[in-house]
């Protein structure tokens, strides 16, 4: 534990912010699960559901919560399951 001031404070901030940002990259993760399950189920909204994970995609690239490449990756993963279910 730490003993100075400043530190403690570091180590109340680190433990919020990491929270936050699992349950973003929880939900990121039920966003693309549910885009994958309406893709292979052929749901009626798999284009919605894979707009609205791209959606949450791009939000979590952009407060870092993961890397721009992933985030690229995981969209064009998506794109593609969805073209080949067409």
């Amino acid at each position: 534990m730490p003993n100075i001031k400043s530190a403690k404070k570091r180590v109340k901030v680190i433990a919020t912010k990491t929270a936050q940002n699992k349950a973003l990259k929880s939900a990121l993760k039920t966003y693309v699960k549910k885009a994958y399950v309406a893709i292979d189920t052929n749901a009626d909204d798999k284009a919605e559901a894979v707009r609205l994970a791209t959606k949450k995609i791009d939000q979590a690239a952009a407060k870092g919560i993961i890397h721009k490449n992933t985030a690229a990756r995981a969209k064009s993963n998506l794109a593609r399951r969805l073209n080949e279910a067409a």
